[in-house]
Parts: structure tokens; C-alpha cells; sequence
């Protein structure tokens, strides 16, 4: 009577179980073990980023650092000056 009940089950799902959670651990283990590998892309990527705006900033400074008006319209050398800070 207790057989046809699915008593018999029970172990079977019980090992079912145990596999799942054990799964369930290996994907956090696996999580964890991915985590230094990400910080470290982070850090290089906030490296990279650093280099690239200290550039962007000091072209724009050089850039700005000329000024062209009216009055310095008829100087070619100024204009040329002018033009090569842009450029960069």
C-alpha cells in the first residue's frame, strides 16, 4: 500500500534535488571566480579612459589658447598658428 502511494520516490527526488542545488552552487562559485576578472577589465577600461580624456582636455586647451579676431585677420602667421592648434 505505502508503494503505490510513491514512498518509494522519495530518494530518488531527494538525490534530484541534491544534483539541483548542487548546480546551483557551481554557478555561484563560477560567478565568484569571474569577479576579479571583471575588476581587473574595469580598471584598465577607467585606465584608458583617463589617458583619453587628459588628451581630449589638453587638445582642447591648445586649441583654445589661439585666438583669431578682426584685428589679426591680415596676419597670415597668425592665421596659420590658428589653423595647426585647430587641426590638433
Amino acid at each position: 500500500m505505502l508503494s503505490g502511494c510513491g514512498i518509494n520516490n522519495i530518494p530518488t527526488l531527494d538525490e534530484q534535488a541534491k544534483a539541483a542545488w548542487g548546480q546551483v552552487q557551481n554557478q555561484y562559485q563560477r560567478r565568484a571566480d569571474l569577479i576579479p576578472n571583471l575588476v581587473e577589465t574595469v580598471k584598465a577600461y577607467a585606465a584608458h579612459e583617463q589617458e583619453t580624456l587628459t588628451a581630449v582636455i589638453e587638445a582642447r586647451a591648445k586649441a583654445t589658447s589661439i585666438q583669431v579676431d578682426a584685428s589679426t585677420l591680415d596676419n597670415p602667421e597668425k592665421l596659420k598658428q590658428f589653423q595647426q592648434a585647430q587641426d590638433g
